[in-house]
């Protein structure tokens, strides 16, 4: 019986088959999935060890799964291998070097697979810090994944630093106003 799941998520019927033959025999249950929402279900119901994930997929694309996974702290120790066949794709949305998974570029060789299955189960064991994922890159869009408790922070933040420079205005005026003084 096979000791570890693998999940290909790719519309493409060709990369499945590509990843399932070039994976050593025997030691992997490969499960397949031709988009995101059917990958994502899959990734809650069958709980892989590995996560091979196309970047451009039909109705929910690859870097929604990411934002999901990356969203949810059960998910987010699956190591993760991100496939794409133009690496600018991924550095739109994410930015280098890749923290979280691994990045291969399609069409790729057997050995070429092998490395990056191992960088993203070395990659996966790092420890994380907690970060929003929405505002990862230059171009993520909107930050809708940040927390209220995480905005709350930020407001308090906020309103420290503005009563701080409330209190700087406020000596500088003494000081200018004590300096008009000793020129009279």
């Amino acid at each position: 019986m096979a000791s570890h799941k693998i999940l290909v998520i790719d519309d493409s019927r060709v990369i499945r088959n590509m990843v399932r033959d070039m994976l050593p025999k025997g030691n992997f249950q490969v499960l397949e999935a031709k988009d995101g929402i059917e990958g994502l279900d899959a990734i809650r119901q069958e709980r892989p060890n590995l996560i091979m994930l196309d970047f451009l997929l039909p109705r929910m694309s690859g870097w929604e799964v990411f934002q999901q996974i990356q969203g949810q702290t059960d998910l987010q120790s699956i190591p993760l291998v991100m496939m794409s066949g133009r690496r600018e794709e991924v550095t739109e949305k994410i930015s280098e070097p890749f923290e979280f998974f691994e990045f291969i570029e399609k069409p790729f060789e057997q050995k070429q697979l092998i490395e990056a299955i191992k960088a993203a189960m070395a990659k996966a064991r790092l420890p994380r810090r907690p970060q929003p994922v929405a505002g990862v890159g230059a171009n993520a869009g909107t930050a809708a994944s940040v927390s209220s408790a995480e905005v709350e922070a930020l407001n308090q933040k906020i309103a420290k630093m503005q009563g701080e420079i409330d209190t700087l205005k406020k000596q500088m005026g003494q000081l200018l106003t004590f300096i008009k003084q000793k020129l009279k």
